[in-house]
């Protein structure tokens, strides 16, 4: 904890799969504690954090069911199921001493405050994680832009894209194509061109045009997102 943020606040874009463990689909107890526990020594720096979640780990589980469903009805179910994910990761901080809410695009009262950015904005100044379920609330959006979204609308000085598995963005698949290498930096407009997955289009081209940077890196490294948020150069940046 010697080294200095250099960050004030930041959004957290985790996948569901983050939170999988070696499960097949689920949230696993033990995973989810350790990435809480990630985030707590960011929020100890005394960094405003908000995080926005996948729901990889259900919709997995779901899958068979979607098929050949609406495309709207599917992107609902996957909408409600960021709501289930973002919920054990509420519990897991708030029981090592973090103090967290849960805000939803789409309605669900009795678990989560509905999305208003000005309270979302006061509970971050208090020193409250907020999370951001329920992706944009509209379907046909990712939750990759509802990362985008929520750190332009919120303020934040960067998108922390937590992968797993991978370091960073690179020139190919890795898993596909051996000599692929990992790109240190490059520019949203670079990423959208090659067709890099870095993030979709939309989610992209709305951190271009509000010149918001986006660290992409490997969330298997427990250390990674301290390094990240005390200027270290871990994984790749996309910037303007």
């Amino acid at each position: 904890m010697a080294d200095e943020a250099v960050f004030r606040r930041v959004l957290i874009k985790l996948s569901g799969e983050s939170l999988m463990g070696d499960l097949d689909f689920g949230a696993d107890p033990n995973r989810v504690n350790a990435v809480a526990q990630q985030i707590k020594v960011v929020h100890d720096r005394g960094i405003e954090v908000s995080i926005v979640v996948g729901a990889g780990n259900i919709y997995r589980g779901m899958s068979g069911a979607a098929a050949g469903m609406d495309r709207a009805t599917a992107d609902y179910m996957g909408m409600l199921a960021t709501v289930l994910n973002a919920l054990p990761l509420q519990d897991a901080l708030e029981r090592i001493g973090v103090h967290t809410r849960v805000q939803s695009a789409l309605a669900v009262a009795e678990v989560a405050e509905p999305y208003i950015r000005r309270r979302a904005m006061r509970h971050l100044e208090k020193g409250r994680v907020v999370i951001f379920a329920g992706g944009t609330g509209n379907p046909f959006f990712t939750t990759d832009t509802a990362a985008a979204l929520r750190a332009t609308e919120v303020r934040a000085e960067v998108i922390l894209m937590a992968k797993n598995g991978v370091d960073g963005v690179y020139s190919a698949d890795p898993k596909e194509d051996p000599s692929a290498e990992l790109i240190p930096e490059l520019t949203h407009m670079d990423a959208i061109q090659r067709g890099l997955k870095v993030m979709d289009a939309t989610a992209l081209t709305l951190c271009m045009e509000n010149g918001l940077p986006i660290h992409v890196f490997n969330m298997d490294d427990e250390q990674n997102i301290d390094r990240i948020v005390c200027g270290s150069a871990v994984g790749t940046l996309v910037k303007t």
